[in-house]
């Protein structure tokens, strides 16, 4: 079975909303629900949880509870980094559980495709994060501002979520970190530095995280013109 973490706990501020930008909506939908709805379609997925700030924990509650078509749920305490909240969502996974994905609940435009490419993904591998090449010329500058190096776009990709982990693997990687007091910048780089292979599925630039209200009409206008 395959349980899906939602960190749902940010503060979005360059959103500029009085309100987490999750539960903003889009076309009528809160971004939060639609993220949801997304892997609730996917026949594997058995559980969802969703790790909400303390403050905002009884509202999503309401909200989930009157939304249809919803997988099994549960809601987790959000922590002050995004991972300790994803530390928090392991401790409410069902035992049967043995793929663990990852996924922003501010990318509600993810594809079915692409969640079913990453779970497949993991169980035969491992680890494996969703992903799209860099379409932008990239720099490596240094504090000074002078550009250090031009790496080869054919080697860079912008990672996405879902990211998605064998359970043992996930727990594993959660702990050594928390062991060790090390932040990593998403999931995948906990599981790297236990010298794990996390391997690239090719996602697609729909499935972008909604950080801006410039990036709330784009979301508008690919729902109307998918």
């Amino acid at each position: 079975m395959v349980s899906v973490i939602f960190p749902a706990a940010g503060a979005g501020r360059r959103m500029g909303a009085r309100q987490n930008k999750v539960l903003l909506e889009i076309s009528g939908v809160p971004i939060l629900l639609r993220s949801l709805q997304a892997f609730s379609a996917v026949p594997e997925v058995g559980q969802l949880v969703v790790v909400a700030a303390k403050d905002e924990v009884a509202f999503v509650e309401r909200l989930l509870a009157g939304a249809k078509a919803l997988k099994p749920w549960c809601i987790a305490v959000g922590g002050s980094e995004r991972q300790y909240s994803i530390a928090n969502g392991i401790e409410h996974l069902f035992a049967a559980c043995e793929i663990v994905l990852v996924h922003d609940a501010a990318r509600p435009l993810v594809s079915r495709e692409t969640i079913e490419a990453v779970i497949s993904a993991a169980r035969e591998k491992g680890a494996a994060i969703a992903a799209v090449r860099a379409k932008n010329t990239i720099k490596v500058v240094g504090e000074d501002g002078r550009v250090e190096a031009t790496p080869s776009r054919t080697r860079l990709w912008e990672v996405q979520t879902p990211q998605g982990f064998r359970r043992e693997l996930f727990v594993r990687a959660y702990e050594k970190a928390a062991k060790d007091g090390f932040l990593g910048t998403d999931d995948a780089s906990l599981v790297e530095r236990l010298g794990e292979e996390v391997f690239v599925v090719e996602s697609d630039y729909g499935n972008m995280k909604i950080t801006t209200p410039e990036d709330l009409r784009l979301a508008e206008a690919l729902l109307a013109h998918p």
